[in-house]
Formats: structure tokens, C-alpha cells, sequence
């Protein structure tokens, strides 16, 4: 179980390569809904970060196909080199950009973005608020950030998570986004019952219709 929470937060090697072509069968509907999300037009500028085993990276590029421009940013070497080998074509045309980096220092300009996604990647990164200030930094005020998290009680109950996870309340994830000025619009659930993963759909808060927590929006622990 240790060894596959390591792999899940940073697939190395051939496992990490294996992890990552599970992960993609697996969380394919959940990206794509995420995608959806964003609403984009097709000439947006996105970025998947922690894409993993690239899944992401696909989606987007299909969605704004023509002269929209992907960007993936991603800490595992393995998975980095995956996705350059997969996507060669679309980095040599210039439609996909890959950055080795967190998602606490993106290294990309201040609103440049049409829309962001992280899914899975929250557990993985002890400065929660650092990350969402970067998504905030980065997305255009007519942007939107899309954060894809496992149902707390759910994941809780997974034997893996007891090995390095932060699992952190939906409710604290929502309230560190309205601290950097993303309101939460939406919380999709994707899949079954109680192991149905969250998508939080944000927006910066000039773009909703007031300061704080948009109506229907759930707040208490989960």
C-alpha cells in the first residue's frame, strides 16, 4: 500500500508507467466532465496540472483544437517524459507546452489562462493555499479553475491513503479558494453514491453574482 501511494503521488519507472495508464482508464469520465466544466471556445489557452498519466492532456487538446494551446505542468519525470513521447506532433507545432513544475510556482504568466484542472492532486501538496493563489494568479478574470477531488469519507476508507494523503474536508478546499477570490459555482458529482469524486467549478469572484459561497453549494464536512 505505501508503494502504491508513492506511485499514485509521483508514478516512476515502469510502475509508476503502469499506475498511470490505470489511472487514465479509470478517471476518464471524471476528466472529461471537467473539461466540460471550463466551457471553453476553442481558441483557449489551458493547463492540466499534475496531468499524470495524461489523460488531460488529450481532452484539452481535443477541445480546442485549432490555435488553442495546452499547457501541462507536472513533477514526475516519468510521467513528463510519457507525455513528450505521446504528444510530440502537438509540442512541435507548438499546441502543448510542458513545464516541470509544481503547482505552487507555475511558470506561466499572471491571467493567461481560459481555464485550469487538477484532478487527484490536492492529497499531494502540503501548501493547499499556495496552490490555489497560483490558479488564481494564472486564470484570466473570465477563467475558470476546475479542482477534482475524491470524496473525503471515501477516500479515507482506501487502505493507500493512510500512507502520506492529505485528505482535507470539501468544505476547507472551497473556503481556500474563496480566500485567493475564486467562488465556487458548482460541486459536480461524478460517479456512484458516496465514492462519487467532487468537481469543484471556480470562477474569480468578479465574474459570480456576489462575494461568498454561491447558493447550492454544499459547505459542511464530508
Amino acid at each position: 500500500m505505501a508503494g502504491l501511494a508513492r506511485q499514485l503521488g509521483a508514478p516512476s519507472g515502469l510502475r509508476g508507467r503502469l499506475v498511470a495508464a490505470m489511472l487514465n482508464r479509470a478517471n476518464r469520465n471524471t476528466v472529461a466532465q471537467a473539461v466540460s466544466a471550463l466551457s471553453l471556445p476553442r481558441d483557449a489557452v489551458v493547463a492540466d496540472v499534475g496531468f499524470g498519466g495524461g489523460i488531460g492532456l488529450e481532452l484539452l487538446l481535443d477541445e480546442v483544437a485549432g490555435s488553442g494551446r495546452v499547457h501541462g505542468a507536472e513533477l514526475s519525470e516519468t510521467m513528463l517524459a510519457s507525455a513528450a513521447r505521446r504528444y510530440r506532433g502537438d509540442i512541435k507545432v507548438g499546441r502543448l507546452h510542458l513545464h516541470n513544475a509544481s503547482m505552487t510556482r507555475l511558470p506561466l504568466p499572471d491571467d493567461c489562462l481560459d481555464g485550469l484542472i487538477t484532478i487527484n492532486t490536492i492529497y499531494f501538496v502540503a501548501d493547499l493555499g499556495g496552490a490555489v493563489a497560483e490558479f488564481a494568479r494564472v486564470v484570466k478574470g473570465t477563467g475558470r479553475v476546475v479542482i477534482g477531488l475524491g470524496d473525503p469519507t471515501a477516500m479515507q476508507a482506501a487502505p493507500y491513503t493512510a500512507h502520506g494523503f492529505r485528505i482535507r474536508p470539501v468544505s476547507e478546499v472551497i473556503d481556500e479558494l474563496g480566500t485567493v477570490g475564486l467562488t465556487v459555482e458548482r460541486d459536480v458529482r461524478v460517479g456512484d453514491g458516496i465514492a462519487a469524486v467532487h468537481l469543484l467549478v471556480a470562477a474569480p469572484r468578479a465574474r459570480t453574482s456576489g462575494p461568498g459561497q454561491i447558493p447550492g453549494v454544499p459547505r459542511g464536512p464530508h
